[in-house]
C-alpha cells in the first residue's frame, strides 16, 4: 500500500480524460458554421455512412451540487415542451442543409442532461417520434438510451420511451448513503432506484446503466461498502464509476464542499479499488476507464470484438463516423472536425428560431490532430497501441521512462501496453499523444485531479 500510495503522490495530477482529442481547451481552429456543414455533407455522403446523436436536455428541477454539467434549474414544466419546439427546428434545419443524414444508418441516440426526465411523456413523444421515424435505424446492436434522475421518474414516461424504441437506461444513483446524499442535494431511497431498474427491464429497457461517483464529502469506505453492496443486489448491466471532478473554478457549487470533507489521495483511490475489486468478484468486466459491465453486456462483447469506441457520450459499442449533437451546449464530431452549440440557452434558441446553426465554437482538426486523435482512441478502448516506427518507439520511451520505471506501462515488440498496475494511471500515460498539451501546458486551471 504505501508503494501504491507514493505512486498515487506522483501521478494524482490534473490531466484531460480524452473523450475527444484534441481536448476541448486545445481547441484553436473554429470552424464557421458552413465549414461545418460542409463536414457533415463530406462524411455522410457514402451510402451507409453510420451515425449517432445526442441530444441535450438541459432541465433539473434542482442542483446536484456534484455535478458539472450544463443545467438550467427550474421547475416551471412548460419550458421543457418550448425546449422541444426548438430541438424540432434545429433538426429540420440539419435535414435540409445535410440531406445525406437521411440515407445514413443511425446506429445510437442518446439523450443527456441535465435531466432528460425532466420532460412530460408527451414531450418525448414530440421530440423522438419524428426523428425516429425520420432515421434509418441500425438492423444490429442499435442503443436508444436515456439518463434519467430516479426521483422523478415515473412509469409512463417509462413506458412511453420503451414504445419508442429505447432499449437502454442510465440511473444516476452517485450513491445510496443518506448522509452524502443531502450534502450533495441528491436525496433518493435504494426502493426507488429498485423500482425504476425493474420496471425498465421489465419494460425491455434491458440495459440497465448505474452512474456512481467515488470521491464525494463524506463518502467513508465503511459507507461506499454498503453503496457497492447494495449495487451488486441490483445487478445492474453497466456501471460507470467515476472520480468526483473537483473544478470549483468551473462549478461554483462545489465550493461548499469543506476539504476535510472529501476523502483525497490514496484515502480517495481506495474507494474505486474496492468498488473495482467487488465488482470483478460479481462478474463485471473492467472496460477501459471507469466502466464496468456484465459478459453478456454488448460493451462487453465490444472489448472482445475490439470494437468498443470512446466519444463525448463516453464508452459505446458502436463505432460512429458521424456524431451530431442537438441542443444547448451540445457538441458533435465528423473524422475532421468539431463543433459545439451555444451554451447560453437564450442564444442558442435565439440562433436556431432564425435558422441558423446555433455554432459557439469547435476545432477542425489537421492531419496530425487526426492522426493523434486515432492513437489516443485506440489506447484508451483496448490499453495497447502499435507504434509506428523506431523513432516513435524512442519517443515514447522517453517520455513514459518514469512509468515504465514504475511499472506501469511496457513497451515490447512494437506496442505501448498498460500494465495492471498502471490502469489508474492511463490518464497520465496517454499524454504521451498529446502532442498539444506536450508543445504548451495550460496557463490556468483547466482539467481535473487524475485520480
Amino acid at each position: 500500500m504505501s508503494d501504491f500510495k507514493t505512486l498515487l503522490n506522483k501521478y494524482d495530477l490534473p490531466v484531460p480524460r480524452y473523450t475527444s482529442y484534441p481536448t476541448v481547451p486545445y481547441w484553436s481552429d473554429s470552424p464557421t458554421s458552413d465549414e461545418w456543414i460542409a463536414s457533415l455533407n463530406k462524411h455522410l455522403a457514402p451510402q451507409g455512412s453510420t451515425w449517432s446523436m445526442y441530444i441535450h436536455i438541459p432541465f433539473c428541477e434542482t442542483l446536484c451540487s456534484f455535478c458539472g454539467c450544463n443545467t438550467s434549474i427550474t421547475k416551471n414544466k412548460a419550458r421543457g415542451s418550448d425546449y422541444v419546439e426548438v430541438l424540432l427546428k434545429e433538426w429540420e434545419n440539419y435535414k435540409k442543409n445535410v440531406p445525406s443524414i437521411l440515407n445514413g444508418t443511425l446506429g445510437q441516440i442518446h439523450l443527456g442532461g441535465g435531466t432528460p426526465n425532466f420532460l412530460a411523456s408527451e414531450s418525448f413523444k414530440q421530440l423522438l417520434g419524428p426523428i425516429m421515424d425520420d432515421c434509418k435505424k441500425a438492423q444490429k446492436n442499435f442503443e436508444a438510451s436515456v439518463e434519467v434522475d430516479p426521483r422523478r421518474c415515473t412509469v409512463d414516461q417509462l413506458e412511453t420511451l420503451a414504445s419508442l424504441g429505447f432499449n437502454r437506461i442510465s440511473i444516476g444513483v452517485q450513491d445510496f448513503n443518506l448522509e452524502v446524499q443531502k450534502l450533495i442535494n441528491r436525496v433518493q431511497s435504494f426502493e426507488k432506484v429498485k423500482e425504476v431498474t425493474e420496471t425498465s427491464r421489465s419494460l425491455g429497457l434491458t440495459s440497465v446503466n448505474f452512474d456512481l461517483i467515488y470521491g464525494l464529502p463524506k463518502q467513508s469506505m465503511e459507507l461506499f461498502k454498503k453503496t457497492i453492496e447494495q449495487t451488486i443486489l441490483l445487478k445492474p448491466d453497466r456501471i460507470a464509476l467515476y472520480s468526483l471532478a473537483i473544478v470549483p473554478w468551473i462549478k461554483p457549487s462545489q465550493k461548499l464542499f469543506k476539504d476535510e470533507d472529501l476523502p483525497m489521495g490514496a484515502d480517495k483511490r481506495a474507494l474505486y479499488e474496492y468498488g473495482r475489486e467487488e465488482l470483478l468478484k460479481a462478474g463485471y468486466k473492467e472496460i477501459g476507464m471507469d466502466h464496468f459491465a456484465l459478459p453478456t453486456d454488448s460493451l462487453s462483447i465490444s472489448v472482445e470484438d475490439k470494437t468498443l469506441h470512446r466519444n463525448f457520450m463516453g464508452y459505446t459499442c458502436n463505432t460512429s463516423d458521424v456524431l451530431l449533437g442537438l441542443g444547448v451546449s451540445s457538441i458533435s464530431e465528423t473524422p475532421d472536425c468539431f463543433h459545439q452549440n451555444e451554451k447560453v440557452l437564450t442564444l442558442y434558441q435565439e440562433k436556431v428560431e432564425e435558422k441558423q446553426v446555433p455554432t459557439l465554437r469547435g476545432h477542425k482538426l489537421n492531419e496530425q490532430d487526426i492522426y493523434f486523435r486515432k492513437k489516443v482512441l485506440e489506447f484508451m478502448t483496448q490499453l495497447e497501441v502499435k507504434l509506428d516506427n523506431k523513432n516513435q518507439e524512442a519517443d515514447v520511451v522517453q517520455f513514459l521512462q518514469e512509468m515504465m520505471d514504475d511499472g506501469l506501462v511496457v513497451v515490447s515488440d512494437g506496442v505501448l501496453r498498460l500494465t495492471e498496475k498502471g490502469h489508474p494511471f492511463i490518464r497520465n500515460a496517454c499524454l504521451v499523444w498529446d502532442e498539444r498539451l506536450r508543445n504548451k501546458k495550460p496557463e490556468m486551471k483547466t482539467f481535473s485531479k487524475s485520480i
